[in-house]
């Protein structure tokens, strides 16, 4: 595609106008298939990150060569009723010296459905606006458009309607699989299950969600006394359902399982609690499972379409190191993931192994109910305030005075891992929260503490992209650290346990009547391998880390194993994605064939 010869140069002063003639250039290259010369609308070193729309996948693309085939593929797509985002204005973003940038967000349709994208535009030495990032993602499907604001439901009758099952006759039937098998059967209860569930019953996918626990939000409910987010309220909100004004910034652990009860209850979700998967087959001739669930000791047969393992990313099976010398120690040996607060601990001697942020939670949780404890140091870690992460980090995007969180989680959506100028604004954002951290970070290491500033000083975005671990967001317990009130012993490895305690690698005896493994655990596809059997989990990849793309391994997509996906997340991750693995679904569902790029 050549250039408009009547395009003049825009002033940047005036971002509409330059994001409206983007925009038609823009939709002019989607609609040609980019067949020429490379449309004036991208810049040859471009990233485009697309969410379905284009690649029926979760994508990011780099500069030329890659893009092609994108832009191919879109003539076929019947690109139309381009516009910009009426939701957010076309902007000037703030960038110092640097080159100007606008920034826009968009709607367009295609053959399928309704698309949502951003772009951040900047002139070339010509002074043509092109875009250096784009965003393109699937936002619902024709036909099949989430039930929600103007497309709520009435829920009175309607007229000349003769109602013959009221509410709660259809409430229980569709809770208890009466008269149906579900559509999708979600395995866990948790945030990311049940958020799961809200987007698919909001497309009237029938969902039934099975929660092993007595009741929905147990699973926080049950863990240890002292245990908060460590992520700021605006930041996780639930789909479609966000909490209250009067609620605190990190959010405590009983209040968390409430809020997740209340909201099942609230979005009518399909939950079985006291319920296990027995096992599960999967038959491809005919795309369904056949599930052997127990509930509460009566066992129930079902044949759901779609199974999704929503049990948390970490897993469930217990990541503990083989240390000698376990069967000689006289006290208690538990993992963090069977840890509860025990009054009974009080002026005990307890050893943590581990300082990420279960390792640093239960050290405090110790302090707290009185016992004497030790932090052991395996390898570096990552230590930002919770407060520092929330001001630098979370509030331009997610705060009291920001976007609405549909803005801030597209906006957050448009920026590729991998490009590079995404990842130098991350260092400078983990470079700037160290200089507010200085005081207590110097007090950490002068402690002996051994801190970093993650992968590449990329903080711990990296790290829970990467390991899901290695860091602590601090929301107490350094302090404790820092001043001597909970122990710590660094640079040196565990050796054996002996009758008394742990010996260390330089000989000493660290006393302890219990030792707590704050290991981590083996990943959700172990637990796939323990739930749904080999069969399942040796169809798929790896699960969570990166790919070449920058993009998130087999969860919220293609698994490699037909009808089967993994889900979770942190609540922020878990909320955006989420709603693609929804989309997904319900396009499997109805026949719809989304587009595939190479």
């Amino acid at each position: 595609m050549t250039a408009r010869l009547d395009t003049p140069r825009l002033d940047p002063a005036r971002p509409a106008e330059v994001a409206e003639r983007w925009l038609a250039d823009f939709a002019d290259a989607l609609r040609s298939g980019g067949t020429g010369d490379y449309p004036d609308a991208l810049a040859t070193d471009a990233w485009w990150r697309d969410l379905l729309a284009f690649t029926g996948d979760l994508r990011s693309l780099h500069g030329e060569s890659a893009i092609r085939p994108l832009l191919t593929g879109a003539a076929d797509l019947e690109v139309r009723d381009e516009a910009l985002d009426s939701a957010a204005p076309p902007v000037l973003l703030p960038t110092g010296d640097g080159p100007p940038v606008i920034q826009l967000l968009l709607r367009l349709t295609v053959r399928f459905g309704q698309v949502r994208g951003v772009a951040r535009l900047t002139p070339d030495e010509t002074d043509r606006w092109r875009a250096i990032a784009v965003l393109t993602a699937l936002d619902s499907l024709a036909g099949a458009e989430p039930a929600v604001g103007e497309r709520r439901p009435i829920g009175a009758p309607e007229p000349e309607e003769r109602v013959t099952a009221h509410r709660g006759d259809r409430r229980r039937l569709a809770n208890e699989c009466a008269d149906r098998d579900p559509d999708v059967l979600v395995i866990g209860a948790g945030h990311s299950g049940l958020g799961l569930a809200a987007y698919l019953g909001a497309m009237n996918v029938h969902t039934l969600v099975v929660e092993r626990n007595e009741r929905v939000g147990d699973n926080w409910r049950n863990r240890y006394d002292s245990l908060v987010l460590h992520d700021p309220v605006w930041s996780n909100h639930l789909p479609m359902m966000p909490f209250p004004p009067t609620w605190p910034v990190f959010t405590p652990k009983d209040k968390m399982g409430d809020w997740l009860d209340i909201y099942a209850r609230a979005l009518e979700l399909n939950v079985w609690t006291r319920t296990e998967l027995v096992s599960a087959s999967y038959d491809p001739a005919t795309r369904r499972w056949e599930v052997l669930l127990d509930r509460g000791g009566e066992r129930r047969v079902l044949h759901p379409q779609h199974v999704v393992l929503a049990t948390g990313l970490s897993g469930t099976e217990p990541l503990v190191p083989d240390i000698p010398g376990t069967g000689e120690f006289a006290g208690e040996l538990l993992h963090s993931g069977r840890y509860a607060t025990d009054p009974r601990r009080s002026g005990r001697n307890v050893v943590v192994i581990g300082t990420g942020n279960s390792g640093h939670d239960i050290a405090q949780d110790l302090y707290n109910t009185g016992a004497n404890v030790t932090l052991v140091q395996r390898g570096p870690t990552y230590v930002v305030g919770g407060t520092t992460v929330v001001d630098v980090m979370l509030k331009p995007a997610y705060g009291e005075d920001t976007a609405p969180t549909e803005i801030a989680d597209l906006v957050g959506a448009s920026f590729a891992r991998r490009d590079e100028g995404f990842v130098d604004g991350l260092r400078t954002a983990v470079a700037a929260m160290a200089d507010i951290d200085r005081d207590l970070l110097d007090a950490l290491s002068a402690r002996g503490f051994r801190h970093h500033l993650g992968d590449g000083g990329t903080g711990a975005m990296n790290l829970f992209l990467t390991r899901n671990g290695g860091y602590y967001i601090d929301v107490g317990a350094s302090r404790l650290v820092a001043d001597g009130s909970i122990g710590l012993v660094a640079g040196k490895t565990v050796e054996r346990f002996v009758p008394e305690g742990v010996m260390m690698s330089d000989g000493t005896v660290l006393p302890a009547d219990t030792v707590v493994f704050a290991t981590g655990f083996r990943g959700i596809l172990d637990t796939a391998r323990r739930v749904l059997g080999d069969a399942v989990a040796d169809r798929c990849g790896p699960v969570w880390g990166l790919d070449d793309e920058g993009e998130i391994r087999s969860v919220w997509r293609r698994s490699g194993h037909d009808r089967f996906w993994f889900s979770g997340g942190n609540l922020t991750f878990a909320r955006i994605y989420n709603k693609y693995l929804a989309l997904q679904i319900r396009a499997d569902l109805d026949g719809i064939d989304l587009p595939s790029v190479p």
